[in-house]
């Protein structure tokens, strides 16, 4: 096939960018179990990885696919999404600054503070719904990191992220983007002036909940990315071959699931928005979202399947909602065809700065009618 042609991300996404094998004509990329590769007759090696810590074929079929959806000069898959937040953050020299949200996906906020007392970072945590708040935050000539998510994990604040890329550049600093959320379906941070992105692959690109991954996309092939590579290889972070096969499968439907899980999320948001048990409903794709106007700019067809919902009175009154419900399913994680709901602030823990009467919701790719009587029930144990 030709190769060589560009085509649209849903295309590279669907035929699992664009692969067939020349020798059988077999459609799905094979799964290369192997963890040694063999050297040839003159001890040369045959692949270009002799141990599949370093490398695989079934690894770089996948991340050739992941590059291609975010625009990335290369992918690196690892086998869990805090494996690749820490590795990465491995690349910020001791002693520097980070600047990230108060309130943003709690494992990679608990290692940025561990980072404080292990390697003597400086850590400024900024408030994602002041647009202001960003730049007060960065020190020109100090600040090496600026890490954000957009939208914001789980209160959904919209951040400006070419904004973002140009506080953090005039500042001397990289700008690394977490769009878990968002996926490439919607948001291409590397077009916006990001110089990483950050997947939990485990979420919407896989999709099945059945997989742990995480995914690193970098905008140039420098020595950061080089030394992420090594990293990857010494610290044993890897993918297992099984579990790329698996992620890569799930991308093919990528735009199918994401597409039809934002526009049911719409739906539900758009139905409880002035709800009388609720104090709030908490999506980017409402039009009286503050940060509506940057999220339609910035994210293309859709604002993802993520919502949170602040149920009125407090933490017991949000629980007794999150567990009376049938099909929303009780549990932690997002991105699955099928609808989560958790009350957030148990899963954080004590030290929780979410509200403690919301609830995130990710919707999944039911009927969105079951989905809204399935709350409405719900709500009405109240």
């Amino acid at each position: 096939m030709n190769s060589n042609k560009l085509y649209s991300s849903r295309t590279m996404a669907v035929q699992a960018g664009y692969y067939m094998d020349p020798h059988t004509g077999a459609v799905t990329p094979p799964v290369y179990a192997a963890t040694t590769f063999a050297r040839d007759d003159e001890y040369e090696t045959i692949y270009s990885a002799t141990y599949s810590r370093y490398g695989n074929p079934t690894y770089d079929q996948l991340e050739t696919v992941l590059a291609a959806l975010d625009g990335g000069a290369g992918a690196r898959v690892f086998g869990s999404g805090m494996a690749a937040i820490t590795t990465f953050l491995q690349t910020v020299p001791a002693g520097a600054h980070i600047a990230a949200p108060r309130i943003m996906y709690h494992g990679a906020q608990d290692w940025l503070r561990r980072l404080v007392t292990e390697r003597g970072m400086d850590l400024t945590l900024f408030d994602a719904a002041d647009p202001k708040a960003l730049a007060a935050a960065v020190r020109p000539g100090e600040t090496a990191l600026v890490w954000i998510e957009s939208p914001v994990n789980p209160t959904w604040d919209v951040i400006d992220v070419a904004a973002a890329a140009n506080v953090a550049h005039a500042a001397g600093a990289i700008l690394a983007v977490d769009a878990t959320v968002a996926t490439p379906v919607f948001l291409r941070p590397l077009e916006l002036g990001a110089d990483m992105v950050f997947h939990s692959a485990t979420k919407y690109l896989n999709g099945h909940s059945d997989v742990l991954a995480g995914v690193l996309v970098s905008a140039a092939d420098d020595a950061r990315w080089a030394e992420i590579g090594r990293l990857r290889a010494l610290m044993g972070g890897i993918l297992g071959p099984f579990e790329a096969w698996l992620l890569l499968r799930g991308i093919r439907t990528l735009h199918l699931r994401v597409e039809r899980a934002a526009a049911n999320a719409l739906a539900i948001a758009q139905h409880f928005e002035n709800h009388l048990k609720l104090d709030a409903v908490l999506y980017p794709g409402l039009t009286s979202h503050p940060g509506h106007e940057t999220a339609k700019r910035q994210m293309d067809g859709g604002f993802g399947a993520m919502l949170s919902i602040l149920v009125r009175g407090g933490a017991k009154e949000a629980r007794q909602v999150a567990t009376a419900t049938n099909l929303f399913i009780p549990a932690t994680s997002l991105g699955g065809v099928e609808s989560l709901i958790e009350h957030r602030a148990t899963v954080e823990g004590p030290d929780s700065a979410v509200p403690k009467n919301l609830l995130r919701i990710s919707v999944g790719i039911e009927d969105a009618t079951d989905l809204i009587q399935d709350l409405e029930a719900a709500l009405d144990t109240l």
